[in-house]
């Protein structure tokens, strides 16, 4: 996918990995078959049938009212349906957590706490409202016992939801931090690809839910030989619409022109793409560039196969070419899709490569996602107003609204026909809102990167914090510079050092207003006119 390859330059900012031209594609992408691959995630019950594949169709003339575009296919187990509560859904990953905090998250409109248990290691995951008086608990602290506290009043809870103290309850009385409805709501929880994952649902019988069904396992992630940076970032529009984007490679010529190594502006061309075996666990997709692979409700992913000839395949002797003498390089594109309400969804991304391993261990993360923060910020505003429109004439007739006629669009004509076939048409809220949209802000509060990345990175709350400080002290010293030349007697200084002094305390200042802008655009809000790219 397009898409998804050219998000790659941009994760490694400091490096050309490869050499591209205008007349090849960004990536040469082969897909041999390899018994561990991320496919062998696919489920049992998948396999077992046979492959039918539609295409988007060419456009064609015609008088009728139809969508080209729709695929001509025989849905495999049409009755079979998808159960939006029994999934496994991911919250953060692990790296942007502080163990010493609680932190609230809401993913399919559940607000929940996720907090660590330092008595049990491990992560744990609550509904996010401390039956006293319904107070957020994600405001609450973690004692020194290693409870979760509620600083409304100050009852306490242990890993497993129990209410361990209740302050105003007397010792010789009933015991009633002992009652049923003193204690949270416990969700299933696990940690997986260094990722927080929740089973929304608490029943007692789900308890050991990970024993029977665990998230999407990908082996790369697990792999130490691959270097793998995670990043998030919440979205002002919503899973269905983040999902097709990600699932469509024609917009980048076009939406990201400007942020990477595209081209040519009018770089867009006939896609040959298929979609294969769509039943209620997703679908595979072939085109030119591999094969990607939806597997609901949350993850998406593209697994291409670099293939580059060793060195000695140059010499005199390249008759000899031999499978020993190719060196694989592979990288997986993963994107992590969660909903979050009407309006809201979350992103996580990463992209696990088995080279250049060092460039990620030298580069600061934070580096890395100001390049992909871009690329979000550049099609976020359409992508919120497309969505508004899709409102407007409602998601169940989204494809008689929107007109599909090229093989471009195959991945997203798959994903509206799993979406309406096996999941309802929509994500179930399970009547939780009205189903409206909300309001669309202002354009700088829509794309304001700090409160929907940045104060959820530790990598670049760090940076900001270091940056703000350097600021900072930038000023003080052209203050300080400026200060001292005043103060100094006529005879004690050279007319030389008292020019440099001044053009020290110039070039300071400058250095510091240079840096406010860096901040502002890094780590608070960059606009992107597509006018003007």
């Amino acid at each position: 996918m397009e898409a998804i390859r050219a998000s790659i330059h941009l994760s490694t900012l400091t490096t050309k990995l490869h050499k591209t031209s205008s007349n090849t594609p960004i990536f040469n992408l082969q897909f041999p078959p390899r018994p561990n691959s991320l496919l062998s995630s696919i489920s049992q019950k998948t396999r077992k049938f046979p492959s039918e594949t539609f295409t988007a169709l060419s456009p064609t003339i015609s008088t009728e009212p139809t969508n080209p575009s729709e695929p001509e296919v025989e849905i495999q187990n049409p009755d079979e349906k998808f159960d939006w509560y029994a999934q496994w859904y991911p919250i953060m990953p692990v790296c942007d957590l502080d163990k010493r905090i609680p932190h609230g998250k809401r993913v399919m409109g559940i607000d929940v706490v996720v907090w660590w248990d330092r008595n049990e290691n491990q992560w744990k995951v609550f509904d996010d409202c401390c039956p006293h008086r319904l107070a957020p608990l994600s405001e609450g602290r973690v004692d020194q016992w290693g409870r979760l506290q509620c600083v409304y009043h100050g009852w306490c809870f242990n890993g497993a939801g129990d209410c361990k103290f209740i302050p105003q309850a007397p010792l010789d009385g009933p015991p009633v931090r002992t009652f049923k409805k003193a204690c949270v709501a416990s969700y299933p929880s696990i940690v997986q690809h260094e990722i927080v994952w929740f089973w929304p649902n608490t029943d007692p019988q789900y308890k050991d839910i990970h024993l029977k069904k665990r998230p999407p396992y990908i082996p790369e992630l697990e792999d130490p030989s691959y270097t793998k940076l995670i990043a998030s970032r919440d979205i002002p529009y919503g899973y269905e619409v983040l999902i097709e984007n990600l699932m469509d490679p024609a917009h980048v010529p076009y939406a990201h022109y400007g942020i990477m190594r595209v081209p040519n502006r009018e770089g867009g061309r006939p896609l040959e793409i298929s979609v294969q075996k769509l039943d209620a666990n997703g679908f595979t997709a072939k085109q030119e560039s591999g094969v990607s692979k939806f597997l609901p409700p949350c993850v998406f992913f593209a697994s291409p196969t670099y293939q580059l000839q060793n060195d000695a395949l140059k010499s005199a002797n390249s008759s000899k070419k031999s499978s020993s003498h190719v060196s694989q390089k592979r990288m997986l594109l993963i994107f992590i899709c969660i909903p979050v309400s009407p309006g809201k969804s979350r992103l996580i991304w990463t992209f696990p490569r088995n080279f250049g391993v060092w460039i990620d261990r030298i580069v600061p993360r934070w580096v890395f996602h100001v390049g992909q923060n871009l690329i979000l910020d550049s099609d976020l505003y359409l992508l919120h107003v497309e969505e508004h429109k899709i409102m407007d004439v409602g998601p169940s007739n989204w494809q008689k609204a929107c007109f599909v006629p090229t093989k471009s669009d195959a991945l997203v004509v798959g994903f509206r026909k799993w979406l309406n076939k096996y999941a309802g048409g929509q994500v179930d809220w399970r009547n939780k809102f009205t189903g409206a949209l909300p309001p669309t802000p202002p354009r700088e509060q829509l794309m304001d990167r700090y409160r929907s990345h940045v104060v959820n990175c530790r990598s670049c709350s760090a940076a900001l914090k270091g940056f703000n400080v350097l600021e900072v002290v930038l000023q003080v010293i052209s203050v300080a510079l400026i200060g001292f030349v005043a103060a100094a007697k006529q005879g004690l200084m050279s007319a030389a050092t008292r020019t440099t002094l001044v053009c020290m305390s110039v070039l300071s200042f400058a250095a510091s207003k240079w840096l406010s802008q860096f901040i502002y655009k890094t780590f608070h809000y960059h606009d992107y006119n597509h006018a003007l790219k």
